[in-house]
């Protein structure tokens, strides 16, 4: 059964993501329709990117993956289907391809399906959904578009790196409020080199030690760890730690080794 996973900024109030669906259903009836999140903030492509970076290796190879941000149509506007690492992503050239991937994708067409006028304000259910069906069948890349070697390029802000110190920003903040910042697994590995550590965030505000999961300190106890996306995680143990440690999106966070 062909897999179409579904990450967009529409939220669920409006009729919008059940249009979206339903026009796939439309055309291929038997797709199995996944939705990794409905909830990005409006047109944040560097949040959507993260999302569906830690999601898409679990799916199987051939999944189609649907971006849905920031694709509303203009005179400018570029859609593109990519491959990469037997995967196919259907969405806008708004640099959101530079940020799921480290390196180059295999392959990248730029899409030039004929567009419907009257679903000319969005292109989502009527562009994205033909390409993403005709991936999901087993079709060709090289039939709905023209191979391209350009993809818009957007750079996230990468940690500051020194001798004894890496100074982070948070870059997520997910639904049980913890904190996830841009420091990766590797990169502190490699400046840490087996020395003790200090993690400063909010002035005052430290930890000293690396949890090897939530449960690790007392309930309420604030902790840090390397979660699932490899990521440095400021967290508290059944608690929610955004709110109660006043950590919010792009604040920033401070490492510091020692003997």
């Amino acid at each position: 059964m062909a897999i179409i996973t579904l990450t967009t900024d529409l939220g669920s109030k409006d009729f919008y993501q059940a249009a979206l669906k339903g026009s796939i259903l439309s055309i291929l009836p038997t797709a199995n329709i996944v939705d990794i999140t409905h909830e990005v903030p409006s047109f944040n492509i560097s949040y959507a990117a993260f999302v569906l970076k830690n999601a898409y290796p679990y799916f199987p190879k051939g999944t189609v993956h649907l971006i849905g941000i920031d694709s509303v149509f203009s005179e400018h506007s570029k859609y593109l289907a990519v491959k990469h690492h037997d995967h196919y992503f259907v969405g806008a050239d708004n640099g959101i391809f530079s940020l799921l991937f480290q390196e180059q994708p295999e392959e990248v067409v730029e899409l030039n399906i004929m567009q419907d006028l009257k679903y000319l304000h969005f292109p989502l259910v009527d562009i994205f959904v033909k390409a993403a069906v005709h991936l999901a069948k087993g079709s060709k890349l090289k039939d709905i578009g023209v191979p391209t070697a350009h993809v818009e390029e957007r750079m996230l802000l990468n940690p500051v790196i020194e001798r004894d110190m890496i100074r982070g920003s948070v870059i997520y903040i997910d639904t049980f409020c913890n904190v996830i910042t841009n420091i990766s697994k590797e990169l502190f590995t490699k400046i840490q080199r087996n020395r003790d550590f200090t993690l400063y965030f909010r002035k005052s505000e430290t930890i000293t030690q690396l949890s090897w999961h939530y449960n690790e300190v007392p309930e309420g106890e604030k902790l840090c760890l390397f979660g699932i996306s490899n990521h440095l995680e400021i967290a508290i143990n059944k608690g929610k730690a955004s709110g109660l440690l006043g950590l919010h999106l792009n604040d920033i966070v401070r490492i510091e080794f020692h003997s």
